[in-house]
């Protein structure tokens, strides 16, 4: 049985750390080692570490350059033939690595396995289930994001492709996945593994236009990439649109609904079917424009009630 490495980067989550621990060292797998690198917290983070430290590989807490830095930290130590990190508020679902396990062990060519994650508000209650695609390189090129909890690299891929970016803080998963989709395929897994949490320190929520500004810094890269830029050259028009829906997407989420619509709108230009897709945000947009927050709270609340009624096909 492969060995599995999991590393958890954590700061000052303790209200969810337990939890993500829990979650991974109650995984039902052989053979398991668990990293947790905490930068530093001062929040009570130490003592449920502590609590658990006999179960892990390792731990740390000192301070660190960030969330890609702490990750790497972790990489570096793993041995594991399979590995993955885990943020401190996220939740893998019960059974997964030993599915996990299989899959990888089904499928040598791939270096990347992935699936899809429920969103979950700071009580654990569904917000909404996150759905993707049987994507490869060309579909990430078009920004379309995968969710990071529910994503399993085979180390020897990863250490091809190199660890994280530290000079990324947002979207420095979509920068490593591009890395590694260049070397070895990609593998769908069509229902949950995982949970993202959603709250309000949250980068996802309280960082919005850095992600939309490193979307941007992503496109240019490309683009300069001796093996990327002939594609995004043959797909430019996809490739731009796409950018453009997830920067509105972000620009929304930080309360700047015009220039999500310019976006909106200059993605259309470039690939109208792309931006066409993501019309119930394009709608959100104008509500929040006009100040229909009351629209938008009845909208966002039948969305919930459809969710946890089963009803799911909800994207960005």
């Amino acid at each position: 049985m492969p060995l599995v490495s999991i590393v958890t980067p954590s700061f000052n989550q303790a209200q969810y750390l337990e939890q993500t621990i829990r979650s991974v060292l109650e995984q039902e797998v052989d053979a398991l080692e668990y990293f947790v690198m905490d930068g530093g917290s001062t929040d009570g983070s130490l003592e449920i570490i502590r609590k658990y430290a006999d179960q892990l590989a390792g731990w740390v807490s000192e301070k660190d350059k960030g969330q890609a830095d702490a990750i790497n930290k972790g990489l570096h130590r793993a041995r594991g033939e399979i590995v993955a990190w885990l943020n401190s508020d996220d939740l893998y679902r019960p059974g997964v690595l030993a599915e996990v396990v299989r899959i990888f062990g089904e499928n040598p060519q791939v270096g990347l396995v992935f699936g899809d994650v429920f969103a979950i508000d700071e009580k654990g209650q569904l917000i909404n289930l996150m759905r993707y695609g049987r994507w490869g390189l060309e579909e990430l090129m078009a920004f379309n994001i995968i969710g990071q909890p529910a994503v399993f690299m085979r180390r020897e891929v990863l250490e091809q492709a190199g660890l994280l970016d530290i000079s990324y803080h947002c979207l420095l998963d979509h920068h490593l996945w591009l890395r590694m989709a260049l070397l070895a395929g990609m593998l769908y897994v069509p229902r949950p593994l995982a949970a993202a949490r959603y709250h309000s320190r949250a980068k996802n929520l309280a960082q919005p236009v850095a992600f939309a500004c490193e979307a941007h810094r992503i496109a240019t890269w490309m683009q300069s990439h001796p093996a990327l830029g002939p594609v995004f050259a043959r797909n430019e028009k996809r490739i731009r649109a796409g950018l453009y829906r997830l920067s509105a997407f972000y620009l929304i989420e930080g309360g700047r609904s015009g220039a999500a619509l310019k976006d909106y709108g200059r993605g259309f230009v470039a690939h109208p079917p792309t931006i066409l897709r993501a019309w119930r945000r394009v709608l959100l947009a104008v509500l929040n424009l006009f100040g229909l927050g009351r629209l938008k709270a009845l909208y966002l609340s039948l969305r919930r009630r459809l969710v946890r009624s089963g009803f799911t096909d909800f994207s960005v």
